[in-house]
């Protein structure tokens, strides 16, 4: 490829990257007018589904589509994923019931998950020497405009999706990917010319069932557990040992099968074995951060949801800050490893920070932790798919891609279990009324009494957040030299 087809390439990644972003929060500000046209007597019970059914089907491909990459070729799984989204976006938008829309987002959420990892694969092939890499940008470049497009998206996200929902209609929440995939999806299939393997390769679709019953499974228990049913609950219990019995049986697959989904021995590479540890754990910490932070402010500060939104915004002029800065810092001598270190101290100072909020906290504090919370996740930004991809072996580019993403997708799930069960039994401990989901009803004394414990438990939940972030220093301190 010309550095100019390169340019345009690259271009064509990034927006890519943004849909990616821009889709796993601008449907949250509109789930209270798409229940209100499609299903205004039962569908508030059903939104946990279409919240759930984008990355119930986003996870269960992650491995398939490292696979695919590493034996069909990147530029056909990109152009298939992107594809399947828009198919996916375009069924949403026209759905006439909440359960046909349910079945969209699974749709658009197969075609999501290749968005973000099989990007990641196709800009690493990008930037390989002899294709044009310098005029891309590089590494620095690489990682500092995809910081950018993060930031701007995270932003973007609330906003966009709250104005379409107050002043259009909920279904161009979907209907405005169409344009925008669709210059995506030209763009790719004239543009990109990637590397194909010449040899013949097997599919281990055995192993693709399996990890994806696994991720299933467990995500259906952190999305139930708590909330549905009870923790000791048959069907909790029941889908806890079908994902543990999905592991075991992956696990066996991956050790017999000629070419594995996963292979086992990239866990031999410590740069790869480290890199996937704190990609899950910084998606732990995130989606902690996030969440509860949405929660405080709706909850306790009684601010609306497209409101509460915008407080993102200085999160995301963090990551915005660094992503322009990190090349000036790469070209400094920051390696990968420095990012790492640097970008998960910075998000542990920021957690330990909102552990102190309480209810009374100013707005002001909220807005300055967030900032350096993305000043933190904007070190992090890229910089572990980078060192895994350094590590891996060419033949298995896809698959160490896709892998960080998978691990950051279960920790995703898991820290959702994690902190709500903690900010569950704290609230249970503390405040009055037996469970959260009885303060709305509370007045007077008792409900500053349950605000205050709320309040209490979610200062918990970021303390274990920051736990979680400084264990992700601790691994960064032990990535090798030459990572980066």
């Amino acid at each position: 490829m010309s550095p100019a087809r390169t340019k345009i390439a690259f271009a064509v990644c990034l927006v890519t990257i943004l849909l990616a972003v821009l889709d796993t929060n601008i449907v949250s500000a509109a789930t209270v007018p798409i229940v209100r046209d499609l299903d205004p007597v039962h569908g508030m019970d059903k939104i946990p589904w279409l919240i759930s059914a984008f990355a119930l089907a986003s996870a269960a491909v992650l491995p398939l589509y490292g696979k695919l990459c590493d034996t069909i070729g990147a530029k056909k799984v990109f152009v298939g994923a992107i594809a399947t989204f828009l198919l996916g976006s375009a069924l949403c938008g026209a759905a006439q019931s909440m359960g046909e829309l349910i079945a969209a987002r699974a749709v658009q959420g197969v075609g999501g998950g290749g968005l973000m990892s099989v990007t990641m694969v196709v800009l690493a092939q990008l930037q390989a020497p002899g294709n044009g890499g310098g005029a891309g940008g590089g590494r620095g470049k690489g990682g500092s405009i995809g910081g950018v497009v993060a930031g701007a998206g995270m932003a973007l996200g609330p906003w966009l999706g709250g104005t379409l929902a107050d002043h259009a209609d909920w279904r161009w929440i979907f209907y405005v990917n169409l344009p925008v995939g669709i210059a995506v999806l030209v763009g790719a299939a004239m543009v990109l010319r990637l590397p194909v393997t010449p040899v013949r390769h097997r599919i281990d679709f055995a192993g693709a069932a399996l990890a994806a019953a696994f991720s299933v499974s467990l995500l259906l228990v952190t999305e139930w557990g708590g909330k549905d049913y009870a923790w000791s609950s048959p069907q909790i219990l029941g889908l806890a040992a079908a994902s543990a019995a999905a592991l075991a049986l992956f696990l066996r697959r991956q050790t017999t099968a000629a070419e594995p989904i996963l292979p086992l021995s990239m866990f031999k590479v410590p740069a790869m074995r480290l890199g996937f540890a704190i990609q899950g754990l910084v998606g732990a910490a995130m989606m902690g951060t996030l969440v509860y932070v949405m929660i405080y402010l709706q909850v306790v500060r009684g601010i609306e949801a497209t409101s509460a939104g915008l407080y993102l915004i200085p999160m995301a002029i963090g990551m915005t800050a660094v992503g322009i800065a990190s090349e000036r810092l790469a070209a400094r001598g920051w390696s990968q490893k420095t990012f790492v270190l640097a970008g998960s101290t910075a998000a542990t100072a920021a957690l330990v920070l909102l552990a102190t909020t309480g209810v009374s906290s100013s707005l002001w504090q909220i807005r300055g932790e967030l900032l350096l919370m993305g000043v933190g996740f904007g070190l992090l930004v890229g910089q572990l798919v980078l060192i895994v991809q350094q590590a891996a072996p060419p033949r298995q580019l896809g698959v160490a891609t896709t892998g960080t993403r998978f691990f950051q997708t279960l920790g995703n799930a898991l820290g959702t279990a994690l902190f709500g069960t903690l900010l569950s039994r704290v609230y249970e401990a503390k405040g009055p009324g037996g469970s959260t989901s009885g303060l709305g009803a509370l007045r007077g004394p008792a409900h500053a009494s349950g605000v205050q414990a709320l309040t209490t438990g979610m200062d918990v939940v970021f303390v274990v957040g920051a736990v979680l972030m400084a264990a992700a220093a601790v691994l960064a301190a032990r990535l090798p030299r030459q990572a980066g």
